[in-house]
C-alpha cells in the first residue's frame, strides 16, 4: 500500500493485511527520541511497511509523549499499522529482539534503534539493495553528524566495497574482516561517500564487521540462523547482541553495509550503561572448538 498523503488522512481506510517490510522498533525511557525516529518513518513513501514499537520504559511508555504520539497518529493516517507492546519485565536486549522478531511476518524486517533518523528514501534504498544483493542483510550503520568536521582516515582505511556478489563470510576477533569495526564510529560513512562522489540514487554495497541500529534482515534468514535465541544464555546485563546475530547470518547467507547512510545517530545518551558482558563472548565461547 502506498503512503496516503495528506488530503486522504480523513478517509476512512483498510489497513494492509500484509506489508514488505516490519519496522521492529525497541525502546525504553526514550520518548523524546522515540518521536523523531517516527518521524523520519513516517517520511518514507515505500516499500510498504508496518511498525511494531515495544517499550520497556520505566514509567509511561514513550508513545504517550505528545510529541511521540503525534507521530503514530501520522503513520496511522498515512496507512501505516503500528502496533504498541509494553514488554516487561526487562530481560535483556537480545531478549527484547526476539519478542520483536516473534512479532514479525513480513518478508523483510528492519530493526531500527529508537535514537536513528532515517532520511526520505532510505528504507526504499535498504529494500532495494536487499532484493539485488540476496544475502542476509543489509544495513546503514548511523552517522553522528556533530563529527563531519572529524576526519579519521586511520579509520576509513580499512573500507572495502563488495566487487560482485554478497558472500558468506566468519567474523571472529583477530580474524581477517574484524578490523573493519571502526568505520561506523563518527560520521565516516558520510566522509567516504563524499570522497566516492556517489550520486542521488547509487549506492554501493561494503564489507563489514557487524552493523548496529539500522539493519534490515530477510526474516526468514535470520530466523534459519537462529535469530536470538541465545538471549536465555546471557544475563540480563549485557550488550552486543546484534553482534552475534549479524555473525551468525553471515555465516550461512552474507551480510553487506550500503552507502550512502541515510541513519542519523540522535547522539543522546546510551541507555546500555552496563557493558561489562559482551554477547559474543559468552555465547560465542559454547561454539564447538575448530
Amino acid at each position: 500500500m502506498a503512503r496516503r498523503s495528506s488530503e486522504q488522512w480523513a478517509q476512512r481506510v483498510e489497513l494492509p493485511d500484509s506489508v514488505d517490510v516490519d519496522v521492529l522498533l525497541p525502546t525504553c525511557n526514550r520518548p523524546a527520541e522515540l518521536a523523531v525516529t517516527l518521524a523520519g518513518l513516517a517520511a518514507q513513501a515505500e516499500p510498504s511497511f508496518a511498525v511494531v514499537i515495544s517499550d520497556q520504559s520505566t514509567g509511561s511508555p514513550g508513545w504517550d509523549h505528545p510529541a511521540a504520539a503525534a507521530m503514530v497518529r501520522v503513520l496511522e493516517a498515512q496507512g501505516r499499522p503500528v502496533t504498541r507492546l509494553r514488554h516487561l519485565p526487562r530481560r535483556g536486549l537480545a531478549e527484547h529482539r526476539q519478542f520483536l522478531l516473534e512479532q514479525s511476518s513480513a518478508e523483510k524486517c528492519l530493526f531500527l534503534d529508537d535514537d536513528v533518523w532515517l532520511e526520505p528514501g532510505a528504507l526504499h534504498r535498504l529494500s532495494c539493495a536487499l532484493d539485488e544483493l540476496a544475502c542476509g542483510f543489509v544495513g546503514m550503520a548511523p552517522q553522528g553528524l556533530s563529527y563531519l568536521e572529524d576526519r579519521r582516515p586511520e579509520q576509513t582505511a580499512a573500507f572495502e566495497a563488495w566487487e560482485g556478489p554478497v558472500t558468506a563470510e566468519r567474523i571472529r576477533p583477530g580474524a581477517p574482516g574484524f578490523e573493519r569495526w571502526p568505520l561506523h564510529s563518527a560520521a565516516n560513512l558520510s566522509h567516504i561517500s563524499a570522497d566516492l562522489s556517489l550520486q542521488p540514487g547509487q549506492w554501493v554495497p561494503y564489507r563489514v564487521a557487524w552493523l548496529g541500529g539500522c539493519a534490515m534482515y530477510r526474516r526468514d534468514a535470520l530466523t534459519a540462523s537462529g535469530g536470538f535465541a541465545f538471549w536465555d544464555s546471557l544475563p540480563p546485563d549485557h550488550a552486543g547482541e546484534d553482534v552475534v546475530a549479524q555473525w551468525k547470518v553471515m555465516e550461512l547467507y552474507g551480510g553487506a553495509g550500503i552507502l550512502p547512510s541515510g541513519a542519523v545517530h540522535l547522539e543522546s545518551p546510551t541507555t546500555v550503561t552496563d557493558r561489562d558482558v559482551e554477547a559474543r563472548d559468552v555465547v560465542l565461547s559454547q561454539e564447538p572448538a575448530g
